[in-house]
């Protein structure tokens, strides 16, 4: 499992200083970046190879508020790797360690064309480095 640190910004809050429900998937964003760049994938070299990825699916469950101030650590694995599409499985916890949010998305793997594509096939080094951090 890899980690990213977010520091919630303060305009990613309500009135009340509790981060806004709908900020969560750009969390999960940076740390699917923070990812490829610990296993040796970084995202601008996957997209100057001509491959992207698209959201398919995103389910998440808010399990306790996070705050303005928050140190949250993002847990980030792959749950389900296969030739076109990729899973991806999320717990936020706080400073305290307290579990305040889970998640999962499914992207697609699409080519410069915006086809979806087989990146064991067209992206062999790819799919291998994300087969081996599973």
């Amino acid at each position: 499992m890899h980690e990213a640190i977010i520091k919630p910004r303060y305009a990613e809050t309500d009135r009340m200083g509790v981060i806004h429900h709908a900020v969560y998937p750009i969390y999960y964003e940076a740390a699917r970046v923070e990812f490829c760049e610990q296993i040796g994938l970084p995202y601008p070299q996957i997209e100057e190879m001509g491959l992207m990825q698209a959201l398919k699916e995103m389910r998440c469950e808010y399990l306790a508020p996070a705050y303005f101030g928050d140190v949250l650590r993002v847990r980030i694995r792959i749950l389900e790797l296969t030739k076109v599409k990729i899973t991806f499985a999320y717990e936020i916890v706080n400073q305290e360690e307290v579990l305040i949010h889970k998640a999962e998305t499914m992207l697609v793997w699409l080519d410069s064309t915006f086809k979806i594509c087989n990146i064991e096939k067209e992206f062999p080094k790819v799919y291998q480095k994300l087969k081996q951090s599973l």
